[in-house]
């Protein structure tokens, strides 16, 4: 029995690898995650048979809340609110390793012992647990907009962070050293919770969809300790898979900022920008267009790069650009997409928004292997982006100094569809919209396209 449930956890892990692989591109992504999902049913369904089961009820009953919730989930949470989602979603990772933790200790204390190995790993699965669990609600919530999205920090909290650190250091090895305590514990785990709130808290909104990578990769670590724990080999190695997985999204992401992840969880910047009224003074002029302007300009070009961001997915605009793309094709335009690591706020969002819409992958772009044809591009359409083609990204004195672009502003035209002229995430005026070159298309992404698929269907 124990060889056919170890040959069973061995197909499940490398399912699991296997999964991961295939996420690697947008084209073999959900064949990757039917594969992750299989794998982790074959787990379960393994561990249910192969384990002394105290109540078959709540484990049934886990199984059918669990699937309703999901499935409600995946029907109506838009894909804007993805961000969100992952969030949330690696709270509850988190927190379930954290009551594995909880559960096992609680188990030892009744048996009066707490092995050094088991005592440290149930340290460890709390502490990152607990901290995953409180610190993706404080995520949440910043990315939903229901609390502030400037990061919270000053001196005093810093220190409160470093006391809190080092009394969990302190109350976890003495538990370990010394024995199970049941209060300890208790505080071990109430203070683990409140560092994972004063960690996210401290970072800002701009800033989320890194501590979310970030956060990923500790739930996957904290299901890597609860594998310890429980001596589940196919949980530790998923675990793990996650934890590194998410570590490498997290490094994906500071590159495409030029951010290092000290800097973005404890240098406080990702506040919220000024406001549109602040960022227009002075005597800066930026020029705009409406839809008939916009469509002679795009439907009489040769080529025209197409740079998505937010602002498209806020609007749930894909498919009208899809419309616009296919009419500027039907005229003998070559249409491209521009798409930044980071539109849309988490790698490979922007991807499977214009997936939705039937958006050929084959026509979309890194910055890396569009950026050299721009020069040569009659016309850049930017739909709601701002700080991923802001060329301010070139001067060195700049809070987005060295952060990888796209060079939009080396296109012949550049047209930016934007309901005004306030900042992005980074908070900080973009040149891009006063130059000579630029045209500016006020309005909600939707509507606006609407507009323009309908003026350019009129072109003669």
């Amino acid at each position: 029995m124990n060889f056919i449930a170890d040959l069973a956890y061995l197909l499940s892990a490398f399912l699991f690898v296997a999964g991961l692989k295939q996420l690697s591109s947008p084209a073999t992504a959900r064949k990757g995650n039917i594969m992750a999902a299989i794998a982790m049913l074959i787990a379960i369904v393994v561990t249910l048979v192969y384990t002394d089961i105290l109540s078959w009820t709540w484990i049934i009953t886990g199984i059918i809340a669990g699937s309703l919730i999901g499935a409600v989930a995946a029907r109506t949470v838009k894909m804007t609110a993805m961000p969100e989602m992952v969030g949330i979603f690696n709270g509850f990772g988190g927190g379930a390793s954290a009551l594995v933790a909880f559960a096992e200790f609680d188990h030892l204390q009744q048996a009066g012992a707490l092995p050094f190995g088991e005592g440290a790993t149930i340290m460890l699965a709390m502490l990152i647990g607990a901290v995953t669990f409180s610190g993706s609600g404080i995520a949440f919530g910043k990315l939903a907009g229901h609390i502030t999205g400037n990061p919270v920090t000053n001196n005093f909290l810093r220190f409160l962070n470093a006391v809190i650190f080092l009394f969990i250091l302190g109350a976890g090895g003495y538990l370990v050293v010394a024995g199970p305590s049941m209060p300890i514990f208790l505080a071990f785990t109430v203070a683990s919770l409140i560092l994972g709130i004063l960690l996210v808290n401290a970072i800002g909104g701009a800033d989320m969809p890194v501590a979310i990578s970030l956060l990923n990769s500790y739930s996957g670590l904290a299901a890597s300790m609860a594998g310890f724990i429980l001596g589940n080999m196919a949980l530790i190695i998923s675990g793990a898979l996650v934890g590194a997985s998410g570590l490498i999204l997290t490094n994906i992401m500071c590159k495409a900022m030029n951010r290092s992840l000290a800097n973005v969880v404890f240098g406080g910047f990702g506040s919220e920008g000024a406001t549109a009224a602040q960022v227009g003074a002075g005597d800066k002029t930026a020029r705009s267009v409406d839809a008939e302007g916009a469509a002679m300009i795009l439907g009489y070009a040769q080529s025209v790069v197409i740079v998505p961001g937010y602002g498209l997915a806020v609007a749930q605009a894909q498919h009208d650009l899809k419309k616009l793309v296919d009419l500027l094709e039907e005229r003998g335009i070559d249409v491209k997409f521009g798409v930044h690591p980071v539109a849309g706020r988490m790698p490979g969002h922007m991807n499977v928004l214009l997936a939705e819409a039937d958006v050929p992958y084959t026509q979309l772009y890194d910055d890396e292997e569009i950026n050299g044809e721009l020069k040569d591009t009659d016309v850049a359409l930017i739909v709601g982006a701002n700080d991923v083609v802001n060329p301010d990204a070139r001067n060195p004195d700049s809070v987005i100094a060295g952060m990888p672009i796209l060079d939009v502003d080396y296109a012949k035209s550049v047209i930016v569809m934007k309901r005004s002229l306030s900042p992005g995430f980074a908070g900080i005026d973009n040149p891009l919209f006063y130059m000579d070159k630029t045209l500016m298309f006020f309005g909600s992404a939707k509507g606006s396209m609407q507009d323009l698929v309908r003026e350019v269907r009129d072109l003669d």
